[in-house]
């Protein structure tokens, strides 16, 4: 059973007990991203994730690093565009602790100076790295193309110019500016009951002033598609392509999720491995993804090939796009992606730690948590006719921004 509290400042907790674990999961999820952040403060949550380890009113980094590692457990957190999440995994015996330290590093970081000097040139050696590795520096540079001149479309990391410059007053000010506390929640899975869950953290959260900001996110509104080729320093070509897509409170957010599945989601048997690994072997891995936020999606599909089968792997793409345009799924085809699709949920809900931190981005986002069995039925509901129907609004090759690698 999922249990959830509001406290009177507007911070939430939700509860899940599982019994047949020795562990417990926990963690505060933000409803602060890199897209709330202006121009000048490109790659600001992302350098605020980095210093909530370093440093605060009662711990310094060691202290910090050392409190959960030292008892076998797991201290954590990630940026993304819309969210930030602090999180720990640990022996059910250590909840407490856990809790403890989570809540410290989320509100009461310091920001020591000294800090914020070490740990830009981590950052900046973090972003050399991506820069280095172009199966992921592509995946950013296509954000850019299709979130053109929105924060949207802007890299995570920043840029050597913003992260070079910030101070120990951004962040304060990023924080005190963003933070909603209607807009936090702090997530438990584990074997635990939701009395002692409350015990270690409801005392310390009610305790924060009720905060609410007049800040809102500006919306994604215009979509121009783009074509742009790069030349790298690389061994074999790539080729990612993708569109704005459906948001996140869109009605057919589940069925584009299956669609997606059908062609390139991370099965062997998708339509898109099949046709470019499996029958010509021009690929290692080719994928293809759909990612919704609060106000737009994003689909794409991303593969390296060498470049002499660069120009016959997209047509075999374009071909399997048109395919799913113009004929519709078989009765046995749609069953067997959409058991395909409901087993995969399935299996993912017994990842504990990732299934905590869902719960958190799914009551910040809708303020509820939809059992699994009801995104199940709108999945078995989907008929053939809805998937061809969304085939021709997402997989119309003129509606594509399409960005390719070739090697120098």
């Amino acid at each position: 059973m999922i249990q959830i509290k509001e406290l009177s400042n507007g911070i939430r907790i939700v509860h899940q007990e599982v019994a047949h674990t020795r562990l417990v999961h926990c963690g505060f999820i933000l409803n602060i991203g890199s897209r709330d952040e202006s121009k000048e403060q490109e790659g600001l949550a992302h350098f605020w994730e980095h210093m909530a380890f370093k440093g605060t009113k009662r711990r310094k980094t060691f202290h910090i690093i050392n409190r959960l590692e030292s008892l076998g457990g797991e201290l954590n957190a990630y940026t993304t565009k819309e969210k930030i999440c602090f999180y720990a995994s640990v022996l059910k015996e250590h909840y407490t602790k856990a809790a403890d330290l989570l809540f410290d590093i989320t509100f009461n970081s310091t920001f020591p100076l000294k800090e914020i000097e070490k740990e830009r040139q981590v950052i900046l050696e973090e972003m050399a790295m991506y820069r280095d590795s172009p199966d992921d520096s592509i995946q950013d540079e296509l954000d850019e193309l299709v979130f053109e001149n929105h924060a949207l479309g802007r890299n995570i990391l920043g840029n050597e110019e913003t992260v070079r410059g910030f101070s120990q007053q951004d962040f304060f000010e990023f924080i005190s500016s963003r933070l909603d506390t209607s807009q936090v929640v702090f997530s438990i899975i584990g074997n635990i009951s939701f009395t002692k869950a409350l015990r270690a953290i409801e005392g310390p959260l009610s305790q924060i002033p009720s905060k609410r900001t007049l800040y809102a996110r500006s919306e994604f509104k215009h979509f121009q598609p783009k074509s742009k080729t790069i030349n790298r320093e690389i061994s074999q070509a790539l080729a990612a392509m993708g569109r704005p897509a459906f948001s996140q409170f869109h009605p057919k957010r589940y069925k584009l999720f299956l669609l997606n599945n059908i062609l390139g989601g991370p099965s062997m048997n998708s339509r898109l491995n099949l046709a470019l690994r499996e029958k010509y072997g021009y690929v290692y891995s080719i994928e293809s993804t759909y990612q919704p936020f609060s106000d737009t999606g994003f689909f794409g599909i991303f593969f390296g090939t060498e470049e002499k089968t660069l120009s016959k792997s997209k047509q075999i793409v374009q071909r399997e796009l048109q395919k799913l345009r113009i004929k519709k799924l078989g009765t046995m085809q749609l069953h067997m992606a959409k058991e395909q699709a409901i087993g995969q949920m399935a299996m993912a809900e017994e990842n504990y730690a990732a299934l905590m931190l869902v719960f958190g981005k799914s009551l910040i986002d809708h303020g509820k948590i939809d059992p699994l069995e009801r995104i199940f039925e709108q999945i078995r509901k989907t008929t053939a006719e809805e998937l061809l129907e969304i085939s021709n609004e997402i997989f119309d090759p003129e509606q594509l921004s399409y960005l390719t690698y070739t090697p120098n």
